[in-house]
């Protein structure tokens, strides 16, 4: 049965995550629905890179699939993107996925983006897109606070209660605050995130930002190890899985 990895695009809002669930729709579920259809009604097990929580989106998550039969990654990418219709899911890229490769456990490095709107209005057009914080943030010192938790770690008071990691010992390579605008921008990479980690350092550099804490606190909270003296859990909407890199890389088309 021939392994295809893929790389796809899709808008959070309208479902409960990538994985399936017992009520509501998910990314997985719909994808493998689309793969089904060119696997003669056979279901197809999809497995993704990282699994996505309700409302979080994604322009880089990569998928493994196999099917019975042999499709050229190109025609491939097409036919599901054609079955996925209308669900707010595109395949960008496919290939043919190297022998032993895991679209989960041969990852090398996951990076995220989370984006504030910072001003006063509301926003319209990208409703559902970004966490709105109506006061000035401070993202310079957000950064430098950021800076502080480089490394690896024990991120024990950045983990959600739910997480399900062996460990919460985690190596965080890039963890950098920018403002763009009336955006300020979160970039987050690391070979493995532990669940909530990302969106619970958005929320405790936040109160930085906002000066409620100072800069060293962040670095305080960390070595605590209390999830209950971080920050809030940002919320999900403004968060996107952006890139999944592997060594060597399929052979995208």
């Amino acid at each position: 049965m021939p392994l295809y990895a893929l790389t796809l695009e899709y808008d959070g809002a309208p479902f409960v995550g990538w994985q399936r669930q017992e009520e509501g729709l998910s990314v997985q579920q719909v994808l493998e629905a689309a793969a089904a259809r060119l696997n003669g009604g056979a279901p197809v097990q999809a497995v993704a890179a990282g699994r996505t929580d309700a409302g979080v989106h994604a322009e880089g998550q990569v998928v493994q699939i196999g099917l019975a039969r042999d499709m050229p990654p190109e025609r491939l990418r097409e036919a599901l993107n054609y079955h996925l219709r209308p669900h707010p899911v595109a395949v960008l890229r496919a290939a043919l996925a190297p022998p032993g490769w895991h679209a989960r456990f041969s990852a090398t490095r996951r990076g995220y983006r989370y984006r504030i709107l910072n001003r006063p209005a509301r926003p319209a057009l990208d409703r559902g897109r970004v966490w709105h914080l109506q006061h000035p943030l401070d993202a310079e010192a957000m950064h430098a606070a950021a800076q502080t938790l480089l490394g690896r770690h024990d991120f024990s008071a950045f983990r959600a209660a739910a997480c399900q990691a062996k460990s919460p010992l985690r190596t965080l390579d890039r963890l950098e605050v920018s403002r763009q605008g009336e955006e300020v921008v979160v970039v987050a990479e690391a070979r493995s995130f532990l669940h909530h980690q990302v969106r619970n350092l958005v929320g405790t550099l936040a109160e930085v930002g906002l000066g409620r804490r100072p800069v060293s606190w962040p670095r305080q909270v960390l070595e605590g190890r209390d999830r209950t003296r971080a920050g809030q859990t940002a919320p999900a909407a403004g968060l996107v899985l952006v890139l999944i890199r592997y060594d060597p890389e399929p052979g995208w088309v």
